[in-house]
C-alpha cells in the first residue's frame, strides 16, 4: 500500500496537535544540518511517513488534492521546525498546485504524481545562472538543450539550484539550439549521465537547502521529458499564472514566518526563566521587555491575518493580483526579520551565541530577501500600479 497508508482517516495528520508534533520533531536536528549543511534526507522520510509529500497531487492522482491555505499550514510547521525542508518541499508543492504539471505528458506526470503520493517525487526548480542572474529580471537561459536523435542533449550551468543533492526530479529551466529557440522546462533524472554537483553552497543561513552548482554536459532528456516549450514571443502572450505566483509569494512569506515563530518560541521560554540577580525577577516581568515582546507578537498577528486571508480567498476562487501577492511577501518577510531582531535586542550576546538558537534563526530569516521576486522589483510594480502607470 505504500508510504501513504500510514495516514489515519481519524488522525488527520493536518491537525493542530500533529503539526505541532512534527514541528517538533523536525526541531531536534535543526541545529545538526545547520553545521553540517547536508541535505536532511531523515526529515523526508519523516514527511513520507506522515504522507505529506504528495499533499497538493489531485484527488484523481491519489494525492489530497490541497490547496492553499492546507499546503500554508504544513509548510509554516515545517519551517518553524526546519526551514529548509519546507523549502524544498514547497517546489514540489507548487508543480502540483492546482495541476500545475497536467499539461505536461500524461504518463509523465502521472509517475510525478504516484512517486510524491508514495513518498518520494521530489521536484526542484533549476532555473538561475553564473550569466543571467535570475529570469525573473528577463533574458534567455545560457543552458541549452540540442536534438540528437530520439533526445535532446542538455549542456549548461545553475546555481542556487534548492535541495540539489536531495531531488528526484531536476527542473532545467533552458533554451534550444533550434533557429528560432523555444524556451522551456525539462525534467532531468539526476542519475542521468553528464551532471555533476558542485558543493558551492556556504551561505550565512538555510544551509541545508544544499543550493549546489549543477553542470550538465551533454547530458541526455528524453523528449517527453521536455514540457511546454515556446519560443519567447508565445510565452510573451501567455498570461501569468496567477495560482503559481501566489504559491511563491504566501509560501515564502510563511516559510519565513514559520523561522519567526521559531524564535519567538524560544524568546518566550528565556524570558521566562531568565532572572539577573540584580532584579530577583524573570526579565518577562519588565514592561520595557513586556512591550517588546507585544511588538513581535503584533508583527507575527500581521502576518498571519495577511497570508490566512490571501490563502482563503484563493482557495474560494478570488486569488489577490499578483502585486498583492507580492507586497504579503514584502511586509511579511519584513515583518518576521525585524520580530526576530526585536529578540536579538532584547537578549544581547546570549541571542548572538551559537550555543543559543535564537543566532541560527536570524540567520536564516534573513535569507527571506533573496527570494524573488526582490523588495525593488516587489516595490516598483506595486507603485507602478498605485500610480496608475
Amino acid at each position: 500500500m505504500g508510504l501513504v497508508a500510514s495516514i489515519s482517516a481519524v488522525d488527520d495528520p493536518l491537525a493542530p496537535h500533529n503539526l505541532e508534533r512534527l514541528t517538533q520533531e523536525l526541531a531536534e536536528t535543526a541545529e545538526v544540518y545547520d553545521r553540517s549543511g547536508e541535505f536532511p534526507r531523515p526529515n523526508f522520510d519523516i514527511l513520507a511517513r506522515e504522507g505529506l509529500i504528495g499533499l497538493t497531487v489531485s484527488k484523481a492522482y491519489g494525492g489530497r488534492g490541497a490547496g492553499l491555505a492546507d499546503g500554508l499550514k504544513v509548510l509554516g510547521a515545517v519551517a518553524k521546525g526546519e526551514p529548509s525542508t519546507a523549502l524544498i518541499l514547497f517546489m514540489t508543492y507548487a508543480y502540483h498546485a492546482a495541476g500545475r504539471g497536467t499539461n505536461w505528458p500524461e504518463r509523465l506526470y502521472e509517475q510525478l504524481a504516484q512517486e510524491a503520493v508514495n513518498g518520494r517525487g521530489l521536484i526542484g526548480g533549476l532555473r538561475v545562472e553564473p550569466e543571467l542572474g535570475t529570469p525573473v529580471r528577463g533574458g534567455l537561459p545560457k543552458t541549452t538543450a540540442r536534438r540528437v536523435g530520439d533526445a535532446w542533449r542538455l549542456t549548461g550551468t545553475k546555481i542556487y539550484s534548492t535541495g540539489s543533492t536531495g531531488l528526484d526530479w531536476f527542473a532545467v529551466y533552458a533554451r534550444t539550439d533550434e533557429p528560432e529557440p523555444r524556451v522551456g522546462t525539462f525534467l532531468v533524472k539526476p542519475d542521468a549521465s553528464g551532471i555533476t554537483i558542485n558543493p558551492a553552497w556556504d551561505h550565512l543561513g538555510m544551509r541545508a537547502t544544499v543550493s549546489h552548482e549543477v553542470v550538465f554536459d551533454n547530458t541526455p532528456v528524453p523528449l517527453t521529458q521536455a514540457v511546454d516549450l515556446r519560443t519567447p514571443r508565445e510565452w510573451s502572450l501567455v498570461p501569468p499564472d496567477p495560482v503559481h505566483l501566489l504559491w511563491n509569494a504566501l509560501a515564502i512569506s510563511t516559510i519565513y514566518d514559520g523561522v519567526a515563530r521559531a524564535a519567538r518560541d524560544w524568546l518566550r521560554q528565556y524570558l521566562n526563566e531568565r532572572v539577573p540577580s540584580n532584579l530577583g525577577a524573570p526579565l518577562a516581568s519588565l514592561a520595557r521587555v513586556q512591550e517588546k515582546f507585544g511588538e513581535i507578537e503584533a508583527l507575527l498577528y500581521a502576518n498571519r491575518v495577511l497570508i490566512e486571508t490571501a490563502a482563503q480567498r484563493a482557495d474560494a476562487g478570488d486569488p489577490p493580483t499578483a502585486a498583492e501577492g507580492n507586497a504579503i511577501k514584502f511586509v511579511a518577510t519584513g515583518n518576521a526579520i525585524r520580530a526576530v531582531e526585536i529578540g536579538l535586542e532584547l537578549t544581547g550576546n546570549p541571542g548572538l551565541s551559537r550555543k543559543n538558537p535564537l543566532e541560527r534563526h536570524y540567520r536564516d530569516v534573513l535569507c527571506s530577501r533573496i527570494h524573488s521576486p526582490q523588495n525593488d522589483t516587489i516595490l516598483t510594480a506595486f507603485g507602478k500600479s498605485g500610480l496608475s502607470l
